[in-house]
């Protein structure tokens, strides 16, 4: 590293946790981040003033006023601006050593395993559940780990997948079908434009998946494999429900019937 870098760097590299290898090790990482809305806005900001090395961003949307009650990445100039370009401009700002990927696009079955293989570890803050399902699924096949979050009106949850891998017992992790087997039906939830959604949770979720994916990258304290962490923000509370693989889920069970992503029809968007 540099003697700016050294500086700019100083508070992690103090840290016993972290030190000169775990910044060294953000510095190599590749990180692909699922959508630059409120959820990507502070997570990419965070991991940008981490020092992660590359990041990559998946978005084909542009910025609208109402994105910026929660989407704090981007401001009143960039309204009409895809948003893969504003997040690269801001993060340019913030910290100019870290390299970012733009990727202009929806997120489809067909490129998914390529784009996603690129990388070392993914960040999924879509917004819909037919999204998350790609991504997750992919994330298996390409045997990458996975932060992902969602976000509710004034909650909120959290977990890491690493389906890919066993755990201490010899027995598979636990894959986000076997967390949420089916995906509610049409219609069944409201999407934010309808329901809203409290900004300043956007903010809170998105840093604790920035904080989450350093920890799988730098390696320190116990991750949310198999750990579902809750927010509820009206009651200000923090719960975590434990999970595990489930041998029926037909991702990974012992009768998987999923082998690609070919069940994918149609393409999403984060």
């Amino acid at each position: 590293m540099t003697d700016e870098e050294l500086e700019r760097y100083a508070r992690h590299i103090v840290l016993h946790e972290v030190g000169g290898p775990g910044q060294a090790a953000l510095g190599r990482a590749r990180v692909l981040v699922v959508g630059a809305g409120g959820l990507g806005s502070p997570l990419l900001l965070y991991l940008a003033a981490a020092g992660v090395g590359t990041l990559g961003v998946v978005d084909d949307d542009a910025v609208a006023l109402s994105n910026l009650q929660r989407q704090v990445l981007h401001g009143t100039p960039d309204i009409g601006a895809p948003k893969v370009a504003s997040a690269a401009a801001a993060i340019g700002r913030l910290n100019p050593h870290v390299k970012v990927e733009t990727h202009a696009v929806r997120l489809e079955a067909g490129s998914a395993l390529d784009l996603i293989g690129r990388y070392d570890i993914v960040a999924d803050g879509s917004d819909n559940f037919a999204t998350r399902y790609l991504v997750s699924d992919a994330c298996f096949l390409a045997g990458k780990p996975l932060v992902t979050g969602a976000l509710g009106v004034f909650d909120g949850t959290l977990t890491t997948i690493r389906a890919h891998e066993k755990n201490a017992d010899g027995r598979p992790n636990p894959t986000y079908r076997c967390l949420f087997p089916e995906a509610p039906p049409p219609g069944t939830i409201p999407s934010c434009a309808e329901a809203g959604i409290l900004g300043a949770l956007a903010g809170v979720l998105g840093s604790m998946m920035a904080l989450e994916v350093m920890r799988e990258i730098v390696g320190f304290g116990e991750g949310l494999v198999g750990r579902l962490l809750m927010i509820d923000a009206r009651a200000m509370r923090f719960e975590t429900l434990n999970y595990r693989w489930d041998q029926d889920n037909p991702l990974s069970g012992q009768n998987a019937t999923i082998k690609d992503l070919s069940g994918f029809t149609s393409s999403t968007s984060p």
